[in-house]
């Protein structure tokens, strides 16, 4: 198992820097930093926007590896560069990460574990009315981008306060209320309010990807020999089912574990710009506007440790539950 851990952990530290070295690479060629000095009044000389961009490190002409070169010895010690504006990447990205990743792991949360158990329970009552129902609903969810889902939440939300509850129970903009006095758990019921509905549009597209690849593989299993034998054993339907058909196909779903938290993190930035959570997804959006290289790579290289994170959270899961992965 040890042994396991340490190649994993050694891909995943090679992945980091390939993956943080291209996006780096990808903005240092895309973007143009310079041109964010062209409409200026009055237009500064070239001698000094050079000098400028060649203290942010932005310079298009110093020799792309040599930019790198210093880019990279600089995150080595944890020092990202520095924006357009001259102000520190590090030091609004700390705040930022918080808000993001609070979010996405509150959807991944919810989208699994609701997505596991419809799937589950669909498959266990197979061409039943829930299985209709849970297949057709998720197929209509897939079928809506984040984008419609995240602003047909908010009318249904705003529509609720006004006309079932009477007041603003959803709270549809911004992580909390500014000036709110009223206590420690006045504020917590302010967040929670705020963070209903980015949750919900996080989740639900979750629930209905976990939803089918679970009924898949419970089907794969639930009619299998060893089921069967443990039935015969003297196991109920239940506990035959929960404690051996249900943990056999968590297997091949824990694996896929991985590969929607970098889905996640693509749908927080829509719904951090929709929701006005300011949060790295926004702050990513503003960066490839105003051609922060930096700011863009900062965030890359976060995004990918936060998804091979999730990889080896998958990988202790899979361990966790399949024997022969700790053999």
């Amino acid at each position: 198992m040890a042994g396991f851990l340490a190649r994993r952990l050694l891909n995943y530290a090679v992945l980091v820097v390939v993956a943080a070295s291209l996006a780096y690479l990808m903005a240092a060629v895309a973007l143009d930093p310079r041109s964010n000095y062209a409409d200026r009044t009055p237009k500064p000389p070239p001698a000094v926007v050079d000098a400028q961009l060649t203290a942010l490190n932005l310079n298009d002409r110093t020799p792309l590896l040599e930019r790198y070169a210093t880019w990279a010895g600089g995150v080595l010690h944890g020092d990202f560069g520095k924006t357009v504006a001259g102000s520190p990447v590090g030091a609004d990205l700390k705040r930022r990460m918080g808000v993001t990743f609070r979010l996405v792991v509150l959807g991944l949360i919810f989208g699994s574990l609701l997505g596991v158990f419809a799937g589950a329970l669909a498959a266990v009552g197979q061409y039943g009315w829930f299985d209709r129902l849970s297949a057709g609903l998720s197929f209509v969810v897939l079928a809506v981008p984040v984008v419609v889902l995240a602003n047909m939440l908010i009318l249904v939300a705003t529509w609720a306060n006004e006309h079932l509850f009477g007041r603003q129970l959803f709270l549809v903009s911004g992580e909390y209320s500014d000036g709110l006095d009223t206590g420690f758990w006045g504020h917590v019921t302010d967040r929670l309010q705020h963070l209903v509905l980015p949750t919900i549009s996080l989740s639900v597209g979750l629930i209905a990807v976990f939803s089918r690849y679970q009924r898949n593989m419970m089907l794969d299993v639930i009619g299998a020999d060893f089921v069967r034998t443990a039935r015969a054993k003297g196991l109920s339907r239940l506990r035959a089912l929960t404690r051996h058909a249900l943990r056999t196909a968590l297997i091949p779903v824990v694996t896929y574990f991985a590969f929607t938290f970098g889905a996640l993190l693509t749908g927080a930035t829509f719904t951090e710009k929709i929701f006005g959570w300011h949060g790295l997804g926004e702050q990513l959006i503003n960066s490839v506007f105003s051609n922060d290289v930096n700011t863009v790579a900062a965030i890359s290289l976060l995004a990918a440790i936060a998804v091979l994170a999730a990889s080896l959270a998958a990988d202790l899961l899979r361990a966790a539950l399949d024997p022969r992965v700790r053999a």
